[in-house]
């Protein structure tokens, strides 16, 4: 399928088509020149002062530190509740884990977030790295790259669901040497390698020699496929992942109707940011030219007017006649600073990102400040939701490629007792979504191991749950050292205490007094 190169770049070429009718790569080009203050690139003004009051950055900045001010916490469930399901459930929130911190997809989330923010999307892609840890017992693990914007092509670029598309490509541009080695590894001619000149791409230079590499998945009897090319050759056959999703993740930060590309952030704040930068320019050249007063002499009597100090001015005729006055131009209106000050007001409050959000103002009424600020980021709860449902999609790709790649492995688990002991567990045998298994990412919108032990707390006080061991089994582990041991010990006194309960009668008091019938329940009368 599509196993040439001519008809792998075809696919390439009709969805590079499709981004430049939309305009992306030099808008994206522009975002990226704005966010990082480079908001004069371009203009042929060499004797105009080039200000930038870079208000953009402040409110990306702003969205992207309330987006990852909690951290990310991962809970997975089993539809069907058993000892075994929840025991193959735990074995594979702890491997996500390790992927996640080894990984560090935490930090990663940042600069995703800063990308799309700015671009209009990002995503990531995943593959086993197969020298990812070098041992002899751990034969590799998940590696996990963000993708740009620009680089990821859909078959289908009308829908931004990943799991459907009919393809996906990966973009990648590397140095000619490195491709050269890898034709020469895959046994093609490496010279027939030679580098392109694709300008859609950021910050390339004439000097570099570059060339476009994509990565091609589809799916084939249930299964992804990819092969690598460039537009001369293969640079790997077709190659069966075994797995039942594409490696990737996608999000959008604002989203555009029927178009797998989002609106960033950036892009409705530029046209404000230019008028700003302008208007405080030409503020700027009349406070240079006007600001100061201007000497006016009559030239018919002073053949030269000199600013030095204690030099001698010649003029023809009385000396005591004026020959000369200071002058000074009229002061620029003040509406020129008040509407620089309300277009950035007004642009930071649209966007969500006001004063009070900024902590810009005086803290006299705490109470006040807590709930503008919590109401200014209640715009951003759409991109939080957002952010989450990928964090989802990204975990399940990992347990995907956990069960497909890992094979039998060596993993810690903690028993009944609360032991910690190793065991030998084969990924390949794990049927993931027989198990419907449910995957919670997220801070209180969906589940926080915090809330939920304060709701434990609440529910434990009120007598609504009156079991112990029914309250610590909902307790995080991490939260309790030795949890385990805790319960095992609380379950033997039950028994212990329940070893006399027999036919509805209660065991003897310590008093010696008899113990009294239980009294027995009742079904409820059907209608």
């Amino acid at each position: 399928m599509n196993s040439t190169a001519e008809r792998i770049f075809k696919d390439y070429d009709k969805a590079v088509r499709y981004n430049q009718s939309i305009g992306l790569y030099e808008r994206v080009k522009q975002n990226e020149l704005f966010y990082i203050g480079r908001q004069w690139e371009g203009v042929n003004a060499p004797d105009l002062e080039k200000p930038t009051l870079n208000f953009i950055k402040r409110v990306v900045s702003y969205f992207i530190a309330m987006l990852v001010s909690d951290d990310i916490a991962v809970n997975f469930t089993p539809a069907h509740d058993s000892e075994e399901n929840r025991t193959i459930a735990k074995v594979l929130s702890k491997q996500v884990e390790q992927v996640l911190e080894a990984q560090q997809v935490r930090a990663m989330n940042r600069n995703m977030l800063r990308d799309c923010a700015v671009d209009g999307d990002a995503g990531y892609y995943f593959y086993m790295d197969m020298n990812a840890f070098g041992s002899e017992q751990v034969k590799g693990s998940i590696a996990v790259e963000s993708m740009d914007s620009t680089k990821v092509l859909f078959g289908n670029p009308y829908i931004r669901e990943v799991q459907k598309q009919p393809w996906i490509i990966l973009v990648q541009r590397l140095q000619l040497e490195e491709v050269r080695r890898m034709a020469q590894a895959a046994g093609m001619d490496k010279d027939c390698v030679r580098p392109d000149n694709e300008s859609s791409y950021q910050e390339e230079h004439e000097n570099d020699e570059l060339v476009t590499v994509v990565t091609r998945l589809w799916k084939k009897n249930g299964t992804v496929h990819y092969i690598k090319a460039c537009r001369s050759c293969l640079l790997t056959d077709v190659i069966d992942t075994g797995y039942t999703l594409y490696p990737v993740t996608w999000m959008n930060w604002e989203r555009v109707k029927d178009s797998y590309h989002g609106q960033a952030a950036v892009t409705g704040l530029i046209p404000n940011q230019i008028f700003v930068n302008k208007t405080w320019a030409m503020a700027m050249e009349q406070v240079k030219q006007t600001a100061f007063p201007k000497v006016i002499y009559d030239a018919s009597r002073i053949k030269r007017w000199t600013n030095r100090v204690g030099e001698a001015i010649g003029v023809a005729g009385g000396v005591n006649e004026a020959v000369a006055t200071g002058w000074r131009a009229p002061d620029m209106s003040g509406q020129v600073l008040e509407l620089v000050e309300k277009t950035i007001s007004y642009s930071r409050d649209f966007m969500g990102a006001s004063d009070a959000a900024l902590g810009n103002i005086r803290p006299d009424n705490t109470s006040a400040i807590i709930a503008v600020q919590k109401a200014s980021a209640a715009p951003l709860e759409l991109q939080r939701l957002d952010f989450f449902k990928m964090m989802e999609d990204t975990v399940r790709v990992m347990v995907d490629i956990i069960c497909t790649d890992y094979g039998v492995r060596t993993v810690s688990m903690t028993d009944e007792a609360g032991e910690e002991r190793l065991v030998e567990v084969d990924f390949g045998l794990v049927d993931w979504k027989s198990m419907q298994l449910k995957i919670d990412v997220g801070t209180a919108s969906y589940w926080s191991e915090l809330t939920q032990i304060q709701t434990l707390d609440n529910l434990f006080s009120k007598g609504i749950i009156s079991d112990a061991v029914t309250y610590l089994e909902g307790i995080p582990d991490q939260y309790i050292k030795g949890k385990n041991k805790i319960i095992a010990k609380l379950k033997e006194q039950q028994e212990q205490m329940s070893g006399g309960v027999q036919n509805g009668f209660m065991p003897e008091m310590q008093d010696g007094t008899a113990g009294r019938q239980m009294p027995q329940p009742k079904m409820p009368q059907l209608q």
